[in-house]
């Protein structure tokens, strides 16, 4: 198999040499970034709020969270470019905030890559690259950089002249090329369209997987931040509202906030009491002890559509369908009212009017109303 012209045992070494080792993926991952009680304000704003957050050796984070939410402010103060009212920040086990203890950024052994690229366009490829590496840089590491982002034979070319999935390349090997600890990674898609954000997304996920290096992405973006990242975290009002893999975050959200954030859910009023809880779908399973009054969050793939009573659950009208080709995301209306969706296949393709049978499929959440939730 290649990638480029080059040949995945050839980047395997490539990438040993620049992440400096390579991972046995036995036994604890040594914690190569960490964050301790992080408070930063700017007036009255409360940018960082409290935030603990660890990352392990060769791990992909995704810092996720709406506009506001303190996700930049956060990787700035890791980065080294703001100052954290109180708490730590330690790299590689070396605190480089926090007691009175500031390390430069420059020194911190981090790599970053902005959301513009901050490519130098007087300089090619190769010098580019480069830069990080000082005055006198190592070509042959340059090289070695290049290859593994798959610009070998690059070096030469100006960044106007190359596509945004390769300017964003020749970033990545800017920032992989002195063997930081950790990468820093602001809305690295955002400057792509959406035909090239999916593929280059897979493009750099598979660099940082052969690099073994430990990254930390910054996105507003769910799709990408469940697609790219081993471990999510949740950024609400300058705090992690939550954290796991995409799976757990996804299926087992923390808060309705977070549910419907991460995604499309319908929220049922139900009653909890001995270990279920009654809603308009019927009887789900509850975590022990839960009782009283509940929210049940239900993802649209978790509910099949179909005709017949042979597919069981209850009677249905489609009100209203988004149609994607590949699936589509079908409103209907229960008997009482009620309206939920369903994703489901492209075919048979379904139409306002048609009648239906709906039941419940797949996982759902339920979690106690929390005062302040609409019910």
């Amino acid at each position: 198999m290649t990638r480029e012209g080059v040949t995945m045992s050839a980047m395997d070494r490539i990438a040993a040499q620049v992440a400096g080792c390579v991972l046995s993926g036995e036994g604890t991952r040594p914690v190569v970034v960490s964050c301790r009680d992080l408070h930063r304000a700017f007036g009255t704003v409360r940018a960082v709020d409290g935030v603990d957050l660890r990352l392990g050796e060769g791990e992909i984070g995704a810092l996720l969270g709406p506009s506001g939410c303190g996700k930049t402010t956060l990787l700035r103060l890791i980065a080294g470019f703001e100052r954290p009212d109180r708490g730590e920040v330690r790299v590689g086990g070396v605190q480089v905030a926090g007691d009175r203890e500031f390390v430069p950024p420059q020194r911190r052994r981090i790599g970053m890559v902005f959301q513009d690229y901050a490519l130098f366009p007087h300089l090619d490829v190769a010098a580019n690259v480069g830069y990080a590496l000082g005055r006198r840089p190592d070509a042959a590491r340059v090289a070695q950089v290049l290859e593994l982002v798959g610009l070998g034979g690059l070096g030469d070319r100006r960044p106007h002249e190359l596509s945004g999935g390769q300017q964003q390349r020749v970033a990545l090997a800017r920032a992989l090329a002195p063997t930081p600890a950790l990468i820093l990674l602001d809305e690295p898609f955002s400057n792509l369209d959406a035909a090239l954000r999916e593929r280059v997304r897979a493009d750099v996920r598979e660099i940082l997987r052969a690099a073994g290096v430990t990254v930390l992405i910054v996105t507003h973006d769910q799709e990408e931040a469940l697609s790219i990242a081993d471990r999510v975290f949740v950024m609400r009002a300058g705090r992690i509202e939550q954290e796991g893999m995409p799976e757990e975050v996804y299926s087992s959200p923390a808060s309705r906030w977070a549910a419907e954030f991460l995604g499309d859910v319908d929220i049922l009023p139900g009653q909890a009491a001995g270990g279920h809880a009654t809603c308009a779908l019927g009887r789900v399973p509850v975590p022990e002890g839960l009782e009283g009054p509940v929210d049940v969050l239900v993802r649209p793939e978790s509910l099949t559509v179909g005709l017949g009573r042979e597919e069981g659950g209850q009677g249905a009208v489609v009100v209203a369908r988004t149609y994607f080709g590949h699936d589509q995301l079908v409103t209907l209306e229960l008997g009482d009212g009620l309206r939920l969706r369903s994703r489901c296949m492209g075919f048979p393709a379904w139409h306002p009017g048609d009648r239906l049978r709906v039941r419940l499929s797949g996982p759902v959440s339920v979690l106690p109303v929390q005062p302040g939730d609409d019910r």
